[in-house]
This record gives structure tokens, C-alpha cells and sequence, in this order.
């Protein structure tokens, strides 16, 4: 397996990747499996197209209103984001269905055209289409699409990409899949040329999606980065045999965290720049923590690390162009990262620059540039301990019960402590670990998804089956067109007991009402096996045509003598080992403390720790003072 690991280029995303291509395939990938942040950060950053939303008259500012939960409770002056369609290009359109699907007033054919002629107006690069109730009967949204046909403009109708009820949740994910289509639509041209056997792009969900239905519901891809990282970090933990296990991902902004308790975690929704996601995702938590993330003194004389972050440009300031302090140059300076290993070599990190980023820190510390160092260490590994706290403790679940599996290019660094604060004895690092989601992206299989609203209390088998057989001829007939003939499918409900607001996502199987008293026992801590079970959705997930890689088998090491290097841990300085990984052979013990470098990571071993490779080359860290 050849391995390649570029800098970014923000400007465009696509020129990284197609120089990647080139040296890895100069004659032209087969087949390109990709995961991308394009849609998330035009999100993050507002940075979209010129969306015209269409709606029903009267409803035009459902998208500003929102709900009414509070996300930051105690704040005095919350302050809510800015929503991608100004209200100036909401428009209403005169028309209503109401919730059985009847059509109480038609939309007439000047509406239509006023509704046309008021886009052109206002420039639109793409319109977002979502009247009321169009879930039961999408016969004016329809009409409207019609319409647009031939505009050249991106279009989204809510009926296409999500038939489900609540209002704002359902307006919310076709704004933001009009918001981010143009730009995801661009950049995939720019990629087509460079794959002539197609591009597969990695969905939210852990699953693939053609290149064209990519284009047209980016929204599904809003989490395919962290989502490729959780599918490989299972699959190289399930080959290692450990199947209960949290998963560490920390790249260079952020670091993703996510339980996998022998499956993946899945949620219906998830909230990205403060807007409602409805679309099925692996079960992923965010925090702005990551190698590149920024380190500052507040006005209360507080050290703050994150979530703003030095990005890929300028970048740290040890890359050599940076100047502000970043996490990566904290490592540096305590000597967790070995200046001539970066990049396998290729790239020389500078200790003097690192340490001059540093020095307003320390001196506004009072204290010692490697004791500013150590604390910005402090800093991010406690954010990063409260987000795995929240998949775990918070949810139920005990962390010692699990294996913590480290990735990303900095997931090793941080491992083992984090590991000890939560009292987890064992960390796995998995070959290739800041290569791990691109893995995890090529070994994905396709998925698609589609939901329809039910809302029926105690409803009749012939019904659910009816419309769960609506559902896969729908999924077969896309899956299809993406060259896949025979897809495995799995039916799910989504139950309430009747009269609550939310509901639970259960296998749809003979039993399905036990199993849902069950999870709802051991979700909320109580069921009530005596109240009606109200159906909300039907939900039908298709999979299909996996690749069947090789396994990834370390070479044959030859055994090497080990450098060494001052390290400072807990304040202290100590002598630490240095291990190329490639150095070392299945089978091989040595105790911490110790650095383990390899092209896309860095692995640290701290006093008390020990080190086995295992029969994959992974590292086992195991805590020996727990």
C-alpha cells in the first residue's frame, strides 16, 4: 500500500488531491474514494452560494425563529448565527396543504411564474424549496421544480431530500444543501477529470454516494472527514479484536470523538454552525481542539487553547511561516515531536520558532517556556477528556470498559494521558494513524438512506410494509445508477410512545414494540409496556459493494538501536527512546517513556506505559500503574 500525505490548500481543495493523484497514479486513478470537508467549512465559514428560499406565504421566517431550546443557557446576551438566507430572499408563495396532504389552496400558475421571475431577481445561484406539509403531498413543490427546470440553478425540494415532518429541522437541512451545492458541485467537476473510473464521495452516515448524488444532497456529506476516521478506526480495531472501543481523532483543527460498542453509533440529527442537520450520521462529538489550534492569555490572565486555529495557512509556527502559538509547537517544545521525523523527513520542524511563539505565553505565566508548553498540553487534553466524557460517562457507558483507539496527527500524542484521566488501560494506534480516515473512506461501503413520516398510532403490519417496500424500490432503483445490482436492506422505525416529542430509532423485526420498551428503558431509565407505540417514520438503509482491500501487513523490521532525547512530562525532564515505527517487529515489548515516529504520526509512550506491537503492526499502549 503506497501512502502520500500533502499540505492542504484551502484556496482549492481539489489541487491538493489532484497533485496526490498524479504521484500516486500518474496515469489516472481507477476509482477515487473521497472524504471531504468542502461542505462543512462553507458552512462554518458562510461562505455558500446566494440562496432564494421559496416557502410558504407566512412562513417565511421559520428559519430565523427556530426552536426555542437554548444552547447556551446561562448566557446573558445569546447571540443566535446569522442564517445563511437573508430574509430578503425568503420568499412566500401563496399556496396550502395541510397536514392529511389536502390541498386547501392550489398553487396557481402565476404564482408559479411570479415565484420564477422573483429568483432571477435576486440573482439566485441556487433556491431551496420547502413548503408546508410537503412531506404527505409534494404536488406544489413539484410544480415549482418544474419550473426552475433549465434555470441552470442548483435547486433542492424538500419533498427529494428529506419527507419527513418538523418544519424547521426539515427547512433548515434543504437551505443548507442549496447553501453548500454550487461550491460541492464545482469542486467535484474539478475532481472528475483527475478519476476516470468516477468518484465516490463518503457520506455522514460511514457510507459512499456517487459522485453526481454528492453534487445534488451535499448536505450528506457535512461530516464525511470524521465519519471516514470512525468507519477505519473499527475496522482496524475489529481486525485487532477489540470491538468495545471510543475512537480519538485529532487532526489539526478540531478532535472528533466517537463510541463504537461492537457497531457504530448513529443519530438522526446532528447541528453544524448552529443549523439543524437532518440527515442520518455516525454518532460523532466536536471539539475545537486540535494539533493547530491557537493558545492565548485572556483578559482574565486565564490560558485559553482553541477553538480558533492557525489552519493549514499559515499554519503552526515550527512549519516556518506561522507565528502564533499553536499545540503542535507545545509538543515541540517538551520534545514529544522529533524536528528531523516530520513527515517521515520531509519536512524539518523549527524548535527556535516554536519557542520564541511561545515566549509571551510564558512570560505572561511567569514562568518557564516548557512550563507554558506543558500547560497548553494541560489545556487541550482536558477539552479533549470532557468530550469523551460526554459519549461515555454521560451517556451511560464506562469508559474503562473500553479501548481508547488514537489517530489523526496528533491522536497519539495525547493518548495515554487522556487514557489514565479516565481510567482506560489500553490505547490502540493503528498503522498509518494520521492516515486512518482516507482508510476508512476507501474501505467504506456504498449506503444510501431514505425515510417517509408515518405518524400512525398502533399501526397494522400491512401498512408498515407497504410503505417500507416504497422506500427500497426507491433505494434499489438509486443504488442502481451506482452500480449496485443487490443491496443488503435493513429496515428501522422510529417509535414513540404516543403523545411524546421525540422518539427512538429500533430495528423494524418481529418484536420491534419489546425492543423498544427496552431502549427506552435503558436510554431514559424507565418504559411503559401499557401505552400505545406511536410509528413517526419508516427509515430504510441499503449497502452494497465494499472493496475488498488486502490486509495491511507490516513488512519485516530489522532490529535498530535506539536514539534517545530529553522529554519533559509532569515538569520533568527524562531521557526517552526513539523508535522509527517501521523499526519494530511484531511482537516487540519496550516501556515508556518513548517516542514512536512514522510518516503521517507521532505516537508518545509515558513513563508507566508499555508498548507491544501486535500481529497488524498496530501499538497496544497499556497503563502499568493502573
Amino acid at each position: 500500500m503506497a501512502v502520500l500525505k500533502l499540505r492542504s490548500t484551502p484556496a482549492d481543495p481539489a489541487q491538493a488531491v489532484r497533485e496526490g493523484l498524479q504521484r500516486l497514479a500518474p496515469g489516472g486513478a481507477p476509482r477515487l474514494h473521497y472524504g471531504s470537508t468542502v461542505a462543512t467549512n462553507a458552512l462554518l465559514e458562510r461562505r455558500g452560494a446566494r440562496v432564494v428560499l421559496l416557502t410558504t406565504r407566512g412562513f417565511e421566517d421559520v428559519l430565523e425563529i427556530g426552536r426555542q431550546a437554548r444552547p447556551e443557557l446561562y448566557a446573558l446576551e445569546p447571540r443566535k448565527p446569522e442564517p445563511p438566507v437573508p430574509a430578503a430572499r425568503r420568499l412566500g408563495v401563496p399556496e396550502r396543504v395541510l397536514v392529511d396532504g389536502r390541498v386547501e389552496q392550489a398553487l396557481d400558475r402565476r404564482a408559479v411564474q411570479r415565484a420564477v421571475a422573483a429568483v432571477r431577481r435576486h440573482r439566485a445561484e441556487a433556491v431551496a424549496i420547502c413548503l408546508l406539509h410537503s412531506y404527505q403531498n409534494p404536488v406544489h413543490e413539484a410544480r415549482l421544480v418544474r419550473a426552475l427546470r433549465g434555470t441552470g440553478l442548483h435547486v433542492t425540494a424538500s419533498h427529494t431530500l428529506l419527507r419527513e415532518y418538523r418544519e424547521y429541522e426539515r427547512l433548515a437541512t434543504t437551505v443548507v444543501n442549496a447553501y453548500v451545492g454550487p461550491l460541492m458541485t464545482a469542486h467535484l467537476r474539478r475532481l472528475a477529470g483527475a478519476a476516470p473510473g468516477g468518484v465516490r464521495v463518503m457520506q455522514s452516515n460511514g457510507g459512499l454516494v456517487g459522485g453526481e448524488t454528492a453534487a445534488l444532497e451535499p448536505v450528506r456529506t457535512v461530516l464525511s472527514g470524521p465519519a471516514g476516521g470512525v468507519a477505519g478506526a473499527a475496522d482496524r480495531a475489529r481486525r485487532a479484536g477489540f470491538d468495545r472501543v471510543v475512537t480519538l481523532d485529532m487532526g489539526g483543527t478540531s478532535t472528533d470523538v466517537s463510541l463504537v460498542d461492537g457497531a457504530t453509533a448513529y443519530r438522526g440529527e446532528t447541528t453544524v454552525a448552529g443549523m439543524p442537520v437532518r440527515v442520518p450520521a455516525v454518532d460523532i462529538h466536536t471539539v475545537g481542539a486540535g494539533g493547530g489550534s491557537l493558545a492565548r492569555i485572556d483578559a482574565g490572565g486565564a490560558l485559553r487553547v482553541g477553538p480558533e486555529s492557525a489552519g493549514a495557512d499559515p499554519g503552526p509556527a515550527c512549519y516556518g511561516t506561522g507565528t502564533r502559538p499553536t499545540v503542535t509547537d507545545a509538543n515541540l517544545v517538551l520534545g514529544r515531536l522529533v524536528e528531523t521525523e516530520f513527515l517521515g523527513g520531509g519536512m524539518r520542524l523549527n524548535t527556535a520558532r516554536a519557542r520564541r511563539a511561545l515566549g509571551p505565553i510564558a512570560r505572561g505565566l511567569g514562568r518557564s517556556v516548557e512550563a507554558a508548553a506543558a500547560g497548553v498540553v494541560a489545556v487541550v487534553t482536558a477539552a479533549m477528556e470532557r468530550a469523551l466524557r460526554v459519549i461515555t460517562v454521560e451517556r451511560g457507558h464506562d469508559p474503562r470498559d473500553f479501548v481508547l483507539v488514537a489517530f489523526g496527527g496528533a491522536g497519539g500524542l495525547h493518548a495515554a494521558d487522556l487514557a489514565r484521566s479516565l481510567g482506560m488501560r489500553r490505547v490502540y494506534v493503528p498503522r498509518h494513524p494520521g492516515l486512518l480516515s482516507a482508510w476508512g473512506v476507501l474501505s467504506a461501503e456504498v449506503m444510501r438512506d431514505a425515510s417517509r413520516t408515518l405518524r400512525r398510532v398502533a399501526p397494522e403490519r400491512t401498512v408498515l410494509d407497504r410503505g417500507f417496500r416504497a422506500l427500497e424500490g426507491q433505494l434499489r432503483r438509486a443504488l442502481a445508477r451506482d452500480g449496485v445490482a443487490r443491496p443488503h436492506l435493513e429496515r428501522l422505525l422510529d417509535v414513540r410512545y404516543a403523545g411524546q416529542s421525540y422518539e427512538v430509532s429500533v430495528p423494524y423485526a418481529a418484536g420491534w414494540q419489546r425492543d423498544f420498551h427496552a431502549r427506552h428503558r435503558r436510554l431514559f431509565g424507565h418504559a411503559a409496556p401499557d401505552r400505545p407505540l406511536e410509528v413517526v417514520t419508516l427509515r430504510v438503509r441499503a449497502r452494497g459493494d465494499r472493496l475488498h482491500l488486502p490486509p495491511d501487513r507490516p513488512s519485516r523490521a530489522a532490529a535498530v538501536r535506539a536514539a534517545r532525547r530529553r522529554v519533559y512530562f509532569d515538569g520533568c525532564a527524562w531521557s526517552a527512546a526513539v523508535h522509527r515505527r517501521e523499526e519494530l517487529a511484531v511482537g516487540r515489548r519496550l516501556r515508556g517513556p518513548a517516542v514512536i515516529c512514522e510518516y503521517s504520526a507521532t505516537t508518545l509512550v509515558p513513563p508507566g506505559w508499555r508498548l507491544t506491537v501486535d500481529a497488524l503492526g498496530g501499538l497496544v499502549l497499556e497503563d502499568r500503574d493502573a
